[in-house]
């Protein structure tokens, strides 16, 4: 059971809020449950609102500098205005629904530095809002997502390093205002290559699979990067031999140095 204890009180003997998640392992498309427990103050108070959502760090680029951002997305609310009566106990369920967009936190079976996801709980009273700290949440990678990653492995290829990028790529499914990136580096056979970043892109039945190829320079030219995009049909993925076919577009972008 994940808990953590949220929100100090709201002014002088004001209410407070604790969050409970149920279980903090998700994977994009599923439902985190869990419950707000509003625990009354000295006096009563009137709530306008309560709501959970989740909460994504993002990379943002600022001028010639890259800030990073708490971005709110998938917010669900709870109820509409009520009161709370001095030391009164209200227990709010709910199922937060993760969208398939979801950035995994977890890969393979560590948390990801840089990538940070959870669920964050808001309470609307007196022309204000309270936000709680983040109560974090493990995403998982979808099997389909996985079977790509293996393959990577298979290859021969290295985790270096995730992060999630503010911005939108094109000619993709993508509804989230950010994507992430999973970088890793190349390994010797493909002499022409320098690190592959892949990105994930799902709804409810298929995804995007992106690649991006950084090309080393050669004698007479500099490095450049690469671009290739399939689609992966999350229910029939399980026929492809994914390294094979990962194989044959890597190694005709880097299996050798381009000289001129």
């Amino acid at each position: 059971m994940g808990f953590r204890k949220l929100l100090a009180s709201l002014g002088a003997g004001g209410a407070s809020v604790e969050t409970v998640l149920f279980e903090e392992n998700v994977v994009p498309g599923g439902v985190v449950q869990g419950e707000v427990r509003l625990q009354g103050g000295s006096v009563p108070q009137a709530i306008q609102g309560l709501s959970v959502g989740l909460q994504a760090r993002v990379e943002v680029e600022r001028g010639d500098e890259q800030v990073r951002r708490d971005v709110a997305f998938a917010r669900l609310k709870l109820g509409g205005a009520f009161e709370v009566q001095a030391g009164a106990v209200h227990t709010v369920p709910f199922g937060l629904e993760i969208p398939w967009e979801t950035p995994m936190t977890t890969f393979p079976g560590h948390q990801l530095p840089g990538v940070s996801v959870g669920v964050t709980t808001d309470l609307a009273i007196a022309r204000a809002v309270d936000s709680s700290d983040l109560d974090p949440v493990q995403v998982h990678p979808l099997p389909a997502q996985q079977a790509i990653l293996d393959a990577f492995g298979r290859l021969g290829f290295r985790f270096k390093t995730a992060d999630l990028e503010q911005g939108r790529i094109h000619g993709t499914r993508q509804q989230l205002p950010f994507y992430q990136e999973i970088e890793f580096s190349a390994p010797p056979q493909y002499r022409g290559l320098s690190e592959v970043e892949l990105s994930f892109v799902a709804d409810g039945r298929e995804m995007d699979v992106v690649l991006e190829m950084d090309k080393k320079p050669g004698l007479f030219s500099e490095g450049s990067d690469t671009y290739r995009s399939f689609t992966v049909g999350l229910h029939d993925f399980e026929g492809t031999d994914w390294a094979g076919y990962l194989n044959h577009w890597l190694a005709e972008v880097g299996g050798r140095r381009n000289w001129l």
